[in-house]
């Protein structure tokens, strides 16, 4: 009779669910949206109490939107925004404090701190990562430094932190488990990438009792199980939004990667077994884990990916909605000599300059809407192409394909600009809610639906290829166009 699988997704701005049966069929998916809070200026904020209300509503919803009875379900798969930290009491289950989460810039005096005491390269050796107020360890610290009394509960054993996929599981397990994945124990900055354990090193440094901390599984995994009307459902699938959409891309093998074009852009590339340190500005993490094989990944951000767009159609008023900016790009036959540099907060990797801002560069007389759309249509493509670049020197391998996924992989100009760019095929998947499949696949795995990733494998499938069209001259003359328009945009809030 069990025949579906069920994804929680847990993102931050809002809780999904969405339901697949055992062929990779999207059958239902429901949504809520959650309360964002901005304290002080730099810090943001999450009620932990309405998170695990919204995304256990949203689970209720589409069993009841579909149809599907909670006996007919599986197993339980969670994928979650990452490095946000919550802090709750282990005997009343309730929060401490409010979530941190992982776009707070409060706890850059604890990296500078931790950096100034030289551990800078311990991070980068153990853990994988830059020191960074973007993980989690250092929003441990400040909580329990600065929400009275919860220090000394934590010392008596009584507190207990977790990433907001472990949250999720002490919550559907009803306190029974306190445990989280080796992806999203990987974004923690206390977690040793290769012993694959907390490292008390950092854990020393922060002053944090090793008590309070998840114990770190593989993603794909019997955790436990959630009692849904009265159903025992298992929980076997867990892996961090980025590390999930790898997996749901079907990139299981060395040298497969995917971007994901969102708000930013997140390309991943597994490296296989292979720990591979950059030395390029980009992330060595975990990929999600089957079992007994454990394999790493790059990871590269760019700041600016899809919300160049909505930069587009809200402050400049170019473009009415954001579907719209494919048209307007075609409607010219190229950028007219036109650059945009999305530099609006900075570059990201492999640049890494905060002083850098955007520019609209190569400006003539004859340049119209048309050409100042299609070039921040490009910009997207050239942000990621510098990604791919220094992930090919980092690895030491070349990527075959790009698969690509997020809101913005729907717009065909984009994807065939960035194969032309690449020199390499972009596939697009017909299920484009990768996050929710890669946990739902992990859950699969555990649960028994797949016997390997061979089997997934297999039912993979693309809903577009875009191939190199693009004669290498003009390839080679639109990429030096690029590099000059960035070098002008750096360095310039200095």
């Amino acid at each position: 009779m069990k025949k579906y699988l069920l994804a929680l997704d847990q993102g931050t701005t809002s809780s999904r669910a969405i339901l697949f049966d055992t062929r990779q069929n999207l059958v239902g998916q429901a949504q809520r949206e959650f309360t964002q809070y901005f304290p002080q200026d730099g810090w943001v904020e999450h009620d932990p109490l309405e998170i695990w209300g919204s995304q256990y509503a949203v689970m209720l919803e589409v069993l009841d939107k579909t149809g599907v009875a909670p006996e007919e379900v599986i197993a339980i798969g969670i994928t979650n925004q990452r490095e946000t930290a919550i802090l709750w009491d282990r005997h009343t289950g309730k929060p401490v404090y409010n979530a941190i989460v992982w776009q707070c810039r409060r706890t850059a005096p604890i990296v500078e701190a931790l950096v100034a005491e030289g551990l800078g390269e311990h991070i980068r050796e153990t853990c994988g990562l830059v020191p960074d107020a973007y993980f989690s360890g250092t929003k441990i610290k400040w909580i329990l430094d600065n929400v009275p009394g919860v220090r000394e509960r934590a010392e008596r054993g009584d507190i207990l932190f977790g990433t907001v996929d472990s949250w999720l599981l002490w919550n559907l397990t009803g306190g029974k488990v306190h445990a989280t994945d080796l992806t999203n124990a990987s974004r923690t900055m206390l977690f040793d990438i290769r012993k694959l354990a907390w490292d008390e090193t950092l854990l020393r440094a922060l002053d944090i009792p090793a008590s309070l901390l998840p114990a770190p599984l593989p993603s794909s995994w019997v955790y436990g199980t959630a009692r849904v009307r009265g159903t025992e459902i298992p929980i076997t699938g867990i892996a961090g939004d980025q590390q999930a959409a790898l997996f749901g891309q079907g990139c299981f093998e060395k040298g497969e990667a995917k971007n994901t074009y969102g708000t930013g852009c997140f390309l991943l590339m597994n490296t296989g077994g292979d720990l591979t340190a950059s030395r390029n500005g980009l992330i060595t993490t975990l990929a999600a884990a089957l079992p007994g094989k454990v394999q790493y990944a790059l990871e590269g951000s760019v700041f600016v990916g899809g919300a160049v767009i909505q930069w587009l159609r809200d402050e400049l008023g170019l473009i009415r909605d954001a579907k719209e900016a494919e048209t307007v790009a075609r409607s010219v036959p190229d950028n007219g000599g036109v650059y945009l540099v999305p530099a609006f907060t900075g570059l990201g990797a492999p640049h890494w300059d905060m002083y850098a801002r955007g520019a609209i560069l190569g400006l003539t007389r004859a340049a119209t809407r048309a050409h100042i759309v299609r070039a921040a249509e490009e910009a997207i493509a050239y942000e990621v192409a510098d990604l791919v670049r220094a992930m090919e020197a980092d690895a030491g391998i070349p990527m075959d394909a790009l698969r690509a996924d997020g809101g913005a992989s729907r717009d065909g100009f984009l994807l065939q600009f960035q194969a032309d760019i690449l020199q390499k095929p972009v596939r697009r998947p017909v299920i484009r809610e990768t996050t929710a499949l890669g946990a739902a696949n992990l859950a699969g795995l555990a649960a028994g639906v797949w016997k390997d990733t061979g089997e997934l494998a297999s039912l993979r499938r693309t809903d577009a290829e875009f191939v190199p069209q693009m004669e290498d001259t003009q390839r080679e003359k639109l990429l030096s166009g690029w590099q000059k328009a960035v070098s002008r945009s750096r360095d310039w809030a200095k």
